[in-house]
């Protein structure tokens, strides 16, 4: 009987063990891939904004790039998966030409406007106030980020609950806030906690 419990018990204590390696290995693997995008998004960034492509300044991007995701890779994606991060990827990657399109707009817009005879007319600047339904951190800085492109729009304040004050100069402007711009930010983070 006491070898019997003793041999469960071991067994037991081994399943653990392993659960516990396998849950660690997981975990492992979904901390990775997070930090390999990230080097690979501020390698990328540095490429781009140093115009230096011999060996020397490549190496000391690829070493900066290190050290910065070896103490802060966890910040741009925290607790992201590998799906949740493609899905991220490919709606902001559908996102950028409809808001590229809503800016051009804007410009021929604002263009209008300025170019007008009775340009004093047309200009009536205002502050809208408006409580977004977006919950996520970054959702809020694309949703703000986009509103500030968009000419003739600024965002004066966001809070994290989404209290959002946004100067616009005219009325045509401040019709659509928020409107279309915050259900496409908000289509990109569904699902996403």
């Amino acid at each position: 009987m006491k070898v019997h419990a003793r041999n469960e018990s071991i067994r037991a204590q081994a399943d653990r063990t392993a659960a516990s390696m396998d849950n660690r290995s997981r975990r492992t693997q979904s901390q990775t891939f997070p930090r390999i995008l990230t080097f690979g998004i501020l390698l990328l960034l540095w490429l781009v904004l140093s115009g230096q492509y011999d060996p020397f300044h490549i190496t000391l991007g690829v070493i900066s790039c290190l050290i910065v995701t070896l103490f802060s890779g966890d910040l741009l994606f925290p607790g992201a998966g590998i799906t949740d991060l493609f899905r991220l990827g490919l709606g902001i990657l559908l996102y950028i030409p409809w808001v590229i399109y809503q800016i051009l707009m804007a410009n021929f817009h604002i263009l209008r406007v300025v170019f007008h005879p009775k340009m004093l007319d047309l200009i009536d600047p205002q502050i809208i106030r408006f409580q977004s339904s977006l919950t996520q951190e970054l959702a809020l800085v694309i949703f703000a980020n986009s509103i500030t492109l968009t000419p003739g729009t600024i965002t004066v304040y966001v809070s994290v609950d989404g209290d959002f004050q946004v100067h616009a100069i005219d009325k045509k402007s401040a019709e659509p806030l928020p409107g279309e711009m915050e259900a496409r930010v908000g289509r990109i983070f569904a699902g996403q906690s």
